[in-house]
């Protein structure tokens, strides 16, 4: 199945009135999909059904982040498994640095210098 969306209006945009009259403010978007294997074309909406009060979590690091991590002298073997998780080492700052979502996977979160 190989279906494409070619256009997506937001509520208010032209075109989108229609839809707003049927589904008021809980209309988000119009979307205009097409599907070549069928031959059709389909309008489809996205409703808003829930809302509620959301913060966003300062503390939290994205999983791409990188962060710097110390490993000590002599501790080779893991330098070596930093390396092959695709670890670089920045010699001027003298630590490894490595997405965060690496960090996590290896169990090093204790490690974490600093980031980028």
């Amino acid at each position: 199945m190989s279906i494409i969306t070619r256009k997506t209006l937001l509520s208010g945009q032209p075109g989108t009135k229609k839809w707003i009259d049927k589904y008021g403010q809980n209309l988000i978007c119009v979307r205009y999909k097409y599907d070549a294997d069928r031959k059709i074309k389909m309008k489809t909406v996205e409703l808003k059904v829930e809302e509620e009060p959301w913060e966003v979590n300062s503390r939290k690091i994205a999983a791409n982040k990188i962060v710097g991590i110390r490993i000590k002298f002599g501790e080779v073997q893991l330098g070596r498994t930093v390396r092959n998780a695709g670890g670089k080492w920045n010699r001027t700052k003298k630590l490894w640095e490595m997405k965060y979502q690496d960090v996590v996977n290896l169990g090093l979160t204790d490690r974490i210098i600093g980031n980028k």
